[in-house]
């Protein structure tokens, strides 16, 4: 009688060998250490810094008086609110000249020095039948100095009539400073005269009126 020897089956049909479990082994414990890898990158830190500035804006306000270096000042922003210069000009001759001072200063709120730059004294405005027969001249001179013929200082603006446009009439510039401790800066005097052409040129009886601006500029704090 044959006898029938029973099926022996190869290790690699129902069990892994001992080679085949050690890959599966390796392959699990690599799955781990990826997955504890996975883990640190999500526990990162992070941190932040800020920075921050706060920017206040200067002010520069120019005023004017017609009564002195000590004022009262007062802003005078429109044409139509000018300051009223009183020259003795009521009864002008030929060949006659008439000054009257103005007084310009930085107000006490003005935080900054400033300038009247080259072309920032101009003749704005004229009106009247003697206005190609009235010259004038613009004298920047010391705020306590008197107006008049004697006065001496630097010549700030010319016109040789008073119809002129503020574009062919330059102007020399100067400076203004700004007071502390809330004070108002110091008083510019700028003294102005007016001369009636001298001959029969004149008008008799009629009036003219002329306005000049004074425009400032803040500097650089």
């Amino acid at each position: 009688m044959t006898r029938h020897s029973a099926p022996q089956h190869s290790p690699t049909d129902d069990q892994p060998s001992g080679q085949g479990r050690r890959k599966a082994q390796a392959i699990l414990a690599g799955g781990l250490v990826l997955g504890i890898g996975a883990a640190v990158t999500l526990a990162a830190w992070n941190d932040s810094e800020f920075a921050q500035g706060v920017f206040g804006a200067a002010s520069f306000n120019l005023e004017g008086s017609e009564t002195g270096p000590e004022g009262p000042y007062q802003n005078h922003d429109e044409l139509a609110e000018a300051a009223t210069l009183n020259f003795a000009a009521a009864n002008l001759v030929p060949g006659q000249t008439v000054y009257e001072p103005f007084w310009v200063r930085l107000d006490a709120a003005t935080t900054v020095n400033g300038t009247v730059e080259a072309g920032g004294v101009s003749l704005v405005d004229s009106d009247g039948a003697n206005i190609e027969n009235l010259s004038y001249s613009v004298i920047h001179i010391d705020p306590d100095a008197v107006c008049d013929a004697d006065a001496s200082g630097e010549e700030i603006l010319t016109g040789e009539t008073l119809a002129a446009s503020p574009a062919d009439s330059g102007s020399s510039p100067f400076a203004l400073t700004f007071g502390v401790e809330e004070e108002a800066g110091t008083p510019v005097q700028l003294c102005f005269a007016v001369t009636a052409v001298d001959g029969e040129a004149l008008v008799q009886g009629e009036s003219t009126e002329a306005t000049w601006e004074i425009i400032a500029t803040s500097d650089d704090a």
